[in-house]
């Protein structure tokens, strides 16, 4: 795998524990104890309508008393009879309105105009609500299911409390770990930063070499046939300056064959230290790539 995919998995590793730890930290600061406190008024809530429904509930379960509009009832079917008629008063979009108390808790009805249909809140310190239908006795054993439901109620406050502070004890331990990949993530950087300046050392190096090949070949100046056989009868006549160019003509070939070797040993040690940056066993491939290169030239 290439090492510039490698550092960009582990950079994106860590900008993703790096937002958990925010996220958590939100979680810390805000969300749960939000929770926590609302879960504790729900306990407090169903704790006391428990005892207040304990408190008021009769011995005998044929007893029964309620008041709806002002009049006192104790028939069931007439109490329930009651509740309907004091729905059907209700006019208007979601109005509501106490249509009477039972057993200490307050009776309201809301007509909820999305559904199409009347609730009941029998409230005390927490509301527990409940939908008016259009049977009497019906109406009446929904109130006290609704009272009765208060224990199982109270129960799942607690377990969604214990599950929140326990959240809360998870998130406080996480957000202070650190990116387990961080030195990881340190050493690829850095071997990365080494392998980009050597490649631009290298091409800098190459782009060096091609100007010394421009300059090992100067431009031959243009000249008539009558300006070079001019020169030639010159040279005729002066037999020492050809002994002399005879003499710095191989000191020149043999100055200008030595130049690839130059070469080559410059692509040789950018090949060796690539091959140290990258781990690999070996520049011998990007050797033998320079030498035919140098070939070539």
């Amino acid at each position: 795998m290439d090492l510039d995919i490698q550092v960009s998995k582990l950079k994106l590793m860590k900008a993703n524990h790096t937002s958990q730890k925010y996220r958590l930290e939100d979680n810390i600061t805000q969300h749960y104890p939000h929770q926590i406190a609302i879960f504790k008024e729900r306990i407090e809530g169903f704790t006391a309508d428990m005892n207040k429904y304990a408190k008021n509930k009769p011995e005998d379960k044929e007893q029964f008393f309620m008041q709806v509009g002002g009049k006192s009832y104790t028939d069931k079917k007439e109490a329930g009879t009651a509740i309907i008629a004091m729905c059907k008063e209700i006019k208007g979009i979601n109005a509501s309105a106490d249509v009477g108390e039972y057993l200490g808790f307050k009776l309201n009805v809301t007509f909820d105009s999305f559904n199409n249909k009347f609730v009941m809140n029998v409230k005390g310190a927490m509301s527990h609500p409940m939908e008016v239908g259009s049977d009497p006795l019906g109406n009446i054993t929904r109130i006290n299911n609704a009272l009765e439901a208060m224990p199982a109620q109270l129960e799942e406050a607690q377990t969604k409390l214990s599950n929140v502070e326990h959240q809360l004890e998870t998130a406080k331990a996480e957000v202070d770990k650190p990116f387990q990949q961080e030195a990881e993530l340190s050493e690829k950087l850095e071997r990365l930063a080494e392998l980009n300046a050597l490649l631009n050392m290298d091409e800098k190096g190459d782009d060096a070499i091609g100007m010394d090949d421009e300059a090992t070949e100067p431009e031959k100046p243009h000249e008539d046939v009558k300006s070079v056989d001019e020169k030639g009868d010159e040279v005729a006549d002066i037999p020492i300056k050809q002994s002399n160019f005879a003499k710095t003509a191989p000191e020149e070939e043999r100055r200008l064959a030595d130049r690839p070797a130059e070469r080559t040993s410059l692509q040789e040690r950018l090949a060796a230290m690539k091959a140290r940056v990258s781990g690999t066993p070996a520049g011998r491939d990007a050797v033998d790539k320079a030498k035919g290169k140098d070939q070539i030239l």
